[in-house]
């Protein structure tokens, strides 16, 4: 079964620079549940791997984060998808961790765990981290223009980009990258990334 790679705040749900610390606050981005279940009905396994600072700085607990992923699960379940798992790192940013992306220790770990080949697999978020982390493990880099996503586009031009602009595949949205996947235009350029 084909796997996809999601980060959570600006790809499923709006971001706040201020986090978000309740179930209230979980907002989806229009049309993002449906590109999930779309996904899933196609025979897609779908995966969250998000960064959640906010533990550590001590803005929400871990009883609260997995009830903000409950709710998110359900949403999505009610709109006729599934996530199959959730993995995030609760670290802060100076904490040395390895799974805080951009490092690849929770992609490494969703491999590891859910026993997949990480090497082409679509791996899509809105900020620089997200394409780090899935460049270094061998993932294709997908950025879509929500949350973060157009500074990070605008970041990606820039001759100093950690990561570069030729190695990422943009879309509008989560929807813009189902609808492509689906309609078998990312084909090609899997079995690229495959064969480089």
């Amino acid at each position: 079964m084909k796997t996809i790679i999601l980060d959570r705040d600006g790809v499923i749900n709006q971001d706040s620079d201020a986090f978000i610390k309740s179930i209230e606050e979980w907002q989806p981005i229009p049309g993002a549940l449906e590109a999930i279940a779309r996904l899933y009905r196609n025979g897609y396994r779908v995966v969250v791997a998000t960064n959640q600072s906010g533990v550590a700085r001590g803005l929400l607990s871990i009883d609260t984060l997995n009830a903000i992923h409950r709710h998110m699960l359900q949403e999505v379940r009610n709109k006729g998808g599934m996530i199959e798992a959730v993995f995030f790192c609760p670290h802060g940013p100076d904490d040395g961790c390895t799974c805080r992306k951009p490092r690849t220790g929770m992609l490494r770990e969703i491999s590891e765990r859910m026993k997949i080949e990480i090497n082409g697999v679509p791996v899509v978020g809105d900020s620089m981290r997200d394409l780090q982390a899935a460049r270094d493990s061998g993932a294709i880099p997908v950025l879509v223009k929500t949350g973060k996503g157009k500074i990070t586009a605008r970041q990606l031009s820039r001759a100093n980009s950690p990561v570069s602009a030729a190695d990422v595949i943009q879309f509008a949205d989560l929807g813009a990258f189902a609808d492509a996947l689906l309609a078998d235009e990312m084909s090609n350029i899997i079995q690229e990334h495959l064969d480089a």
